[in-house]
Protein backbone atom coordinates (compact mmCIF):
# COMPACT_ATOMS: atom_id res chain seq x y z
CA UNK A 1 0.00 0.00 0.00
CA UNK A 2 2.67 2.48 -1.01
CA UNK A 3 0.27 5.27 -1.98
CA UNK A 4 -1.16 5.18 1.56
CA UNK A 5 0.58 6.18 4.78
CA UNK A 6 0.11 4.56 8.19
CA UNK A 7 -0.66 7.38 10.64
CA UNK A 8 -1.71 5.58 13.80
CA UNK A 9 -4.23 3.33 15.46
CA UNK A 10 -7.85 3.51 16.55
CA UNK A 11 -7.46 3.00 20.31
CA UNK A 12 -10.95 3.35 21.81
CA UNK A 13 -14.58 4.08 21.11
CA UNK A 14 -15.86 7.38 22.50
CA UNK A 15 -19.39 8.29 23.53
CA UNK A 16 -22.57 6.59 22.41
CA UNK A 17 -22.78 7.78 18.78
CA UNK A 18 -20.00 5.72 17.19
CA UNK A 19 -17.02 8.04 17.58
CA UNK A 20 -13.48 6.70 17.85
CA UNK A 21 -10.22 7.95 19.33
CA UNK A 22 -7.37 7.91 16.81
CA UNK A 23 -3.89 7.91 18.34
CA UNK A 24 -1.60 9.30 15.65
CA UNK A 25 2.02 10.32 15.03
CA UNK A 26 1.30 13.46 13.00
CA UNK A 27 3.14 15.70 15.47
CA UNK A 28 0.44 18.33 16.02
CA UNK A 29 -3.18 18.78 17.06
CA UNK A 30 -4.96 17.46 14.01
CA UNK A 31 -8.47 17.97 12.67
CA UNK A 32 -9.23 16.06 9.48
CA UNK A 33 -10.78 19.08 7.76
CA UNK A 34 -10.72 18.60 3.99
CA UNK A 35 -9.79 14.91 4.35
CA UNK A 36 -12.64 12.72 3.13
CA UNK A 37 -11.46 9.15 3.74
CA UNK A 38 -9.67 7.21 6.47
CA UNK A 39 -8.54 3.70 5.53
CA UNK A 40 -8.86 1.09 8.29
CA UNK A 41 -6.80 -2.09 8.14
CA UNK A 42 -9.33 -4.91 8.50
CA UNK A 43 -6.77 -7.71 8.08
CA UNK A 44 -3.12 -7.65 6.99
CA UNK A 45 -3.07 -6.04 3.55
CA UNK A 46 -6.86 -5.49 3.45
CA UNK A 47 -7.97 -1.87 3.89
CA UNK A 48 -11.51 -0.52 3.98
CA UNK A 49 -12.29 3.14 3.31
CA UNK A 50 -14.49 5.01 5.78
CA UNK A 51 -15.80 8.48 5.03
CA UNK A 52 -14.99 11.00 7.75
CA UNK A 53 -18.07 12.85 9.01
CA UNK A 54 -16.21 15.06 11.50
CA UNK A 55 -13.24 15.16 13.85
CA UNK A 56 -12.02 17.04 16.90
CA UNK A 57 -8.41 17.32 18.06
CA UNK A 58 -8.01 16.20 21.68
CA UNK A 59 -4.25 16.82 21.95
CA UNK A 60 -1.07 16.46 19.87
CA UNK A 61 -1.42 12.69 19.71
CA UNK A 62 -5.17 12.04 19.70
CA UNK A 63 -8.14 13.03 17.57
CA UNK A 64 -11.75 12.03 18.14
CA UNK A 65 -13.16 11.00 14.79
CA UNK A 66 -16.66 10.14 13.53
CA UNK A 67 -16.81 7.76 10.57
CA UNK A 68 -19.83 7.33 8.31
CA UNK A 69 -21.88 4.21 9.04
CA UNK A 70 -20.74 3.90 12.66
CA UNK A 71 -23.64 5.17 14.76
CA UNK A 72 -23.36 3.19 17.99
CA UNK A 73 -20.67 2.53 20.55
CA UNK A 74 -20.79 -1.15 19.58
CA UNK A 75 -20.28 -0.52 15.86
CA UNK A 76 -17.28 1.71 16.63
CA UNK A 77 -15.84 -0.81 19.11
CA UNK A 78 -15.26 -3.38 16.35
CA UNK A 79 -12.64 -1.04 14.79
CA UNK A 80 -10.69 -0.52 18.03
CA UNK A 81 -7.05 -1.69 17.79
CA UNK A 82 -7.04 -1.40 14.00
CA UNK A 83 -4.37 0.55 12.13
CA UNK A 84 -5.38 3.76 10.36
CA UNK A 85 -4.06 4.93 6.99
CA UNK A 86 -4.57 7.99 4.76
CA UNK A 87 -3.79 8.69 1.12
CA UNK A 88 -0.30 10.10 0.54
CA UNK A 89 -1.69 13.43 -0.68
CA UNK A 90 -3.81 13.77 2.47
CA UNK A 91 -0.86 12.79 4.67
CA UNK A 92 1.18 15.79 3.50
CA UNK A 93 -1.73 18.10 4.45
CA UNK A 94 -2.00 16.61 7.95
CA UNK A 95 1.54 15.98 9.16
CA UNK A 96 3.42 18.49 11.31
CA UNK A 97 6.70 19.60 9.74
CA UNK A 98 8.73 18.62 12.82
CA UNK A 99 7.08 15.21 13.36
CA UNK A 100 9.49 12.31 12.72
CA UNK A 101 6.93 10.69 10.39
CA UNK A 102 7.22 13.77 8.12
CA UNK A 103 10.59 12.35 6.93
CA UNK A 104 8.77 9.58 5.08
CA UNK A 105 9.90 9.70 1.45
CA UNK A 106 12.87 11.99 2.17
CA UNK A 107 16.28 11.12 0.67
CA UNK A 108 18.81 9.73 3.19
CA UNK A 109 22.49 10.71 2.95
CA UNK A 110 25.44 9.33 4.94
CA UNK A 111 28.47 11.65 4.97
CA UNK A 112 27.12 13.34 1.83
CA UNK A 113 26.57 10.08 -0.09
CA UNK A 114 23.01 9.22 -1.14
CA UNK A 115 21.82 5.94 0.37
CA UNK A 116 18.10 5.53 -0.40
CA UNK A 117 14.67 7.06 0.13
CA UNK A 118 13.18 6.65 3.62
CA UNK A 119 10.43 4.00 3.40
CA UNK A 120 9.29 3.90 7.03
CA UNK A 121 9.80 5.88 10.23
CA UNK A 122 9.67 3.80 13.42
CA UNK A 123 9.34 5.67 16.72
CA UNK A 124 11.22 4.03 19.60
CA UNK A 125 11.36 5.35 23.20
CA UNK A 126 14.88 6.84 22.91
CA UNK A 127 15.44 7.10 19.17
CA UNK A 128 13.80 6.99 15.78
CA UNK A 129 14.62 4.25 13.26
CA UNK A 130 14.52 4.92 9.53
CA UNK A 131 13.86 1.92 7.29
CA UNK A 132 15.46 1.96 3.85
CA UNK A 133 16.27 -0.66 1.22
CA UNK A 134 19.96 -0.87 0.32
CA UNK A 135 21.27 -3.37 -2.23
CA UNK A 136 17.91 -5.18 -2.06
CA UNK A 137 18.07 -5.59 1.73
CA UNK A 138 16.08 -3.90 4.48
CA UNK A 139 18.27 -1.60 6.62
CA UNK A 140 17.33 0.14 9.88
CA UNK A 141 19.14 3.43 10.49
CA UNK A 142 19.16 4.81 14.06
CA UNK A 143 18.40 8.51 14.18
CA UNK A 144 19.46 10.34 17.34
CA UNK A 145 21.68 13.27 18.29
CA UNK A 146 24.89 11.30 17.66
CA UNK A 147 23.98 10.25 14.10
CA UNK A 148 21.78 13.11 12.84
CA UNK A 149 23.63 15.94 11.08
CA UNK A 150 20.72 17.87 9.53
CA UNK A 151 17.24 17.73 8.04
CA UNK A 152 16.44 19.89 5.01
CA UNK A 153 12.66 20.00 4.70
CA UNK A 154 12.79 22.10 1.52
CA UNK A 155 14.99 19.58 -0.34
CA UNK A 156 13.44 16.63 1.54
CA UNK A 157 16.84 15.34 2.65
CA UNK A 158 18.12 13.80 5.89
CA UNK A 159 21.89 13.87 6.47
CA UNK A 160 23.47 11.46 8.95
CA UNK A 161 26.91 10.23 9.97
CA UNK A 162 26.62 6.52 10.64
CA UNK A 163 28.97 4.46 12.81
CA UNK A 164 31.65 2.62 10.83
CA UNK A 165 30.49 -0.84 9.76
CA UNK A 166 26.76 -0.31 10.38
CA UNK A 167 25.75 -0.63 6.72
CA UNK A 168 28.08 -3.59 6.19
CA UNK A 169 26.17 -5.55 8.86
CA UNK A 170 23.11 -5.43 6.60
CA UNK A 171 24.73 -5.70 3.17
CA UNK A 172 27.30 -8.46 3.64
Amino acid sequence: MSEYIHIGKLVASFGLKGELILKHELGKKTVFKGIEVLFVEETKGNYLPYFIENSKASNQEETTIKLEGLNTKESAARLVSRNAWVADTDFRKLVGKTAPIAMLGYQLFDDGNFLAPIEEVINQPHQVLLRITLEGKEVLIPLHEETLDSIDHDKKQVHVTLPDGLLEIYTS
